[in-house]
């Protein structure tokens, strides 16, 4: 970027311009502070003994000094001069006109000098809110790696424990902020009886309604079809999502009934593989049910 070499005829063109568009010195700091970001560089300077000449030269060689610093408030002061168009300020000291054509004709020159350069200050710019996006992208995705890894832990805990009521409950509360976490609009609380929990979310703008199990049998057919009736009882076009941590029995994938064709089934494997951030849970969801409407299959086993 062509930037650090800001030509000397324009440094110059800058100074007489600053000099020359403001009368007192007390209004011509007030622009210079409100236009850069590093204003403390205002006040090191001698405006009370020197000439405002003198005093604008001094800044501008100062910043000109350590463009490591200010390039982009040098930048900014080249292009607020140059944009400057409403002179009426002037005309309390200006009886002959004199005072107000010659700060018009500076800010001229100035704007003949700085041609390119502004297009330099919109990449700073763009340039620095990259940055920022990046900055905040990273400390989101930080964030929510931080968020699963705290559910994850919390699942294993809950693994361990013997009354089948409390981890239910348990359970519960970690799949509502599971799919909270990934934005899929869960709807809560998740009503639970023993081990059993039901809810609903949205994914894709298709609502979907939620039951899971945590028992130490496969869940057979007889449940899904359970299952079934209650999706029927819903809206056209709701989907189901059946969680059995510890999979499903055989019958669940051998039936073609037509009532399970509007659910996908979800076992401990899936869970995991969301819980350790190899995929999504979206991506999940949306990798199963095109499987179902491609294939007829509800049961699709993820590999990764």
């Amino acid at each position: 970027m062509k930037t650090q070499n800001i030509s000397s005829q324009a440094l110059i063109a800058l100074k007489d311009a600053l000099a020359k568009v403001y009368w007192k010195k007390t209004e011509l700091k007030q622009f210079i502070e409100l236009t850069i970001d590093n204003s403390s560089i205002v006040s090191t300077i001698n405006w009370k003994d020197n000439q405002k000449a003198e005093s604008v030269s001094e800044l501008i060689d100062r910043m000109v000094a350590r463009k490591d610093i200010y390039l982009t408030d040098l930048l900014k002061l080249l292009k607020e001069t140059s944009d400057f168009n409403d002179f009426s300020h002037l005309k309390y000291w200006d009886e002959s006109g004199d005072i107000t054509k010659r700060a018009v004709e500076a800010v001229a020159k100035l704007r003949n000098q700085t041609k390119g350069y502004f297009e330099a200050l919109e990449d700073l710019a763009k340039g620095e809110e990259n940055r920022l996006n990046n900055q905040e992208k990273l400390k989101k995705a930080i964030d929510f790696s931080e968020k699963l890894e705290a559910l994850k832990k919390k699942f294993f805990e809950i693994a361990i424990e013997q009354n089948p009521q409390k981890r239910g409950y348990d359970f519960e509360r970690i799949l509502n902020e599971l799919f909270n976490l990934f934005e899929l609009k869960a709807k809560g609380p998740f009503k639970t009886l023993g081990e059993q929990i039901d809810g609903s979310f949205t994914f894709e703008s298709q609502d979907f309604i939620l039951e899971a199990k945590w028992q130490k049998q496969l869940v057979n057919a007889a449940d899904l079809y359970v299952f079934g009736g209650k999706i029927s009882g819903r809206l056209k076009n709701t989907l189901g999502l059946f969680i059995s941590l510890d999979g499903f029995a055989k019958d669940c994938t051998e039936t073609g009934s037509s009532i399970l064709k509007s659910m996908i089934l979800m076992d401990g494997q899936d869970l995991m593989f969301v819980l350790e951030g190899r995929i999504s849970l979206g991506e999940l969801i949306f990798q199963k049910r095109r499987h179902a409407s491609d294939t007829g299959e509800i049961y699709h086993r993820i590999r990764l």
